[in-house]
């Protein structure tokens, strides 16, 4: 009976030492985010009162497991909220979603070129956001300037930083190739690959309005369909309803 009564005791410590590491590393959701969110992400202003308290759990559960970093300049508020955003977009229709493929994210103040440089002096400052591999392996590496450029303006149908999240969700089945398997079922494999090499082919021969980068291969193009598809979903689903419907069911979310 004494070995019982320690061993309950000992489960019970166990378990309050687990709530108190959690609770500290959760930090509670700061209520003046409401309303920039509410300017700045449209997703979040169009989502039921409910369903933004479960959004604003969602960031701050991000939050609590990747570390922000800056390069150049010190983060703010507004950084943290677009990343978070950013994060919880893609995925907001799961129930439960950690990235386990991502630790950190660094931003740097403006697009850098292959060595990371972002001066004036730099040249070929073309990239707006990467996922790292080799010695970056499990990092983002963004661009504040994209970062900020991609909630501001949905008529392009660009952005960066849900465009590199998807990438990270391609990568969970240790392959970033175009084919979310964790997000899609088998049945939907050979349409989808169907539906991308044609969707590609009409990109490439300049009869589409899908961003061109969309056709170099298929996890960009998988990549850049998302940035649409969350960024301007009404035109997608006039001008390319079969991809739209595909994106829906792989995302689990109608517009």
């Amino acid at each position: 009976m004494l070995y019982i009564i320690i061993f309950i005791i000992l489960l019970i410590f166990v378990v309050y030492v687990f709530y108190k590491m959690y609770s500290k590393k959760t930090k509670q959701f700061p209520a003046h985010w409401h309303n920039i969110l509410l300017k700045e992400v449209r997703f979040y202003k169009n989502l039921e009162p409910n369903e933004q308290k479960r959004f604003q759990d969602r960031m701050m559960q991000f939050l609590s497991e990747v570390y922000i970093d800056s390069v150049g300049f010190e983060i703010e508020e507004l950084d943290k909220i677009l990343i978070a955003s950013s994060a919880v977009i893609p995925v907001f229709a799961f129930k439960e979603w950690h990235y386990p493929t991502v630790t950190g994210i660094i931003v740097y103040p403006d697009n850098f070129n292959e060595d990371f440089e972002f001066s004036d002096k730099s040249e070929s400052k073309q990239i707006a956001g990467v996922v790292g591999t080799g010695r970056l392996e499990r990092k983002m590496i963004l661009s504040r300037k994209a970062l900020y450029h991609g909630f501001k303006n949905s008529n392009d149908k660009r952005n960066t930083a849900i465009h590199e999240f998807v990438h990270l969700i391609d990568k969970m089945d240790d392959m970033v190739d175009g084919v979310p398997e964790i997000l899609m079922q088998n049945a939907y494999t050979i349409p989808w690959l169907k539906l991308v090499h044609d969707e590609m082919e009409a990109i490439n021969d300049d009869k589409s309005d899908i961003r061109a980068y969309g056709g170099t291969k298929q996890a960009e193009f998988l990549a850049v369909a998302s940035e649409y598809f969350f960024e301007n979903p009404k035109l997608m689903k006039r001008k390319h309803p079969e991809l739209y419907r595909m994106l829906a069911e792989c995302f689990r979310v109608k517009f």
